[in-house]
């Protein structure tokens, strides 16, 4: 299908740049009505009206500022969006910051406690604010924003690592309690982007962010990144109907097969591939760890 989101209506998060705004126009050029909603209440009109020229007929293209981790911000933003669609079918959760750069004992503590309500709190009552309304239809997609720091320690940047892989693990447990109203919950791990956070990274410099992952940032910005389209499409795939059944899974745009996972509903259902689990010896072939007493 060209337009695998005609006549879907959703909601994105931190939609005013980067990544979010990349969702956004994928959305709408795959036949969505969306609401984006960021902070910035300037740089959110901009990017609604470039988007917007992206509509066709019956296409709406809606803007609504917010704090995603402030809950009165939130319900706004819900009332908003079910307000003007009648149905609401998707929610991206995108929003996030890197939060505090450097030693955990040597960052600014509330900085650090603002990155976990933005990314964690504020994709939590995202979630609440559209639940009720899901269940009701029942049916919903939630799309929610991960990446590195769910799957491997980012040292000096712990914030950011902790909240992501926690709201991984919230999106399996969510996955699991809404399983029987027909709403799917996914997390996507979008690659290495050149967005603003990268040029955080750059801006707080080898002192603050470690050599190796400043060198290895430096050398990101240099080469381009992973392409921004490539984890829009896996957004938009999570959305469509042609996702219906895939949840609680935590997906790569750059590395998993994921066009073809409705190929494999049944394998996906039965195991846990594509999920966060402990590693114990045996699977990296070792004898010992086990207690047969």
């Amino acid at each position: 299908m060209t337009r695998p989101l005609e006549g879907r209506n959703a909601l994105i998060t931190g939609a005013n740049r980067g990544f979010g705004l990349a969702i956004a126009r994928a959305y709408v050029e795959a036949g969505a009505s969306v609401l984006m909603c960021a902070r910035d209440a300037a740089l959110l009109d901009q990017a609604r009206a470039e988007v917007a020229t992206l509509a066709s007929d019956g296409q709406q293209v809606l803007a609504k500022p917010g704090d995603v981790s402030r809950r009165d911000h939130v319900e706004q933003m819900a009332a908003v969006a079910l307000n003007a669609f009648p149905q609401m079918h998707i929610l991206v959760n995108n929003a996030g910051v890197y939060g505090p750069l450097g030693p955990v004992d040597d960052i600014d503590w509330d900085a650090w406690v603002q990155a976990i309500e933005i990314n964690l709190f504020g994709s939590i009552l995202m979630c609440r604010a559209l639940l009720p309304h899901f269940k009701a239809h029942r049916y919903g997609k939630i799309v929610q924003l991960s990446g590195g720091g769910a799957t491997n320690p980012l040292p000096r940047i712990s914030a950011y690592a902790a909240s992501k892989a926690a709201i991984v693990r919230f999106a399996e447990t969510l996955a699991e309690e809404v399983h029987d109203d027909r709403i799917d919950v996914n997390a996507i791990a979008p690659g290495s982007l050149n967005t603003r956070l990268l040029d955080e990274v750059l801006a707080g410099g080898p002192e603050r962010v470690g050599q190796a992952f400043y060198q290895r940032s430096l050398k990101q910005k240099q080469q381009g990144g992973a392409p921004l389209e490539r984890g829009a499409g896996l957004a938009v795939f999570l959305g469509s109907a042609a996702s219906d059944g895939i949840t609680a899974k935590l997906l790569s745009a750059l590395w998993d097969p994921w066009a073809a996972l409705p190929e494999h509903l049944d394998d996906l259902r039965r195991t846990d591939v594509y999920t966060l689990r402990r590693i114990v010896p045996a699977d990296r072939g070792l004898s010992w760890g086990r207690n047969d007493t």
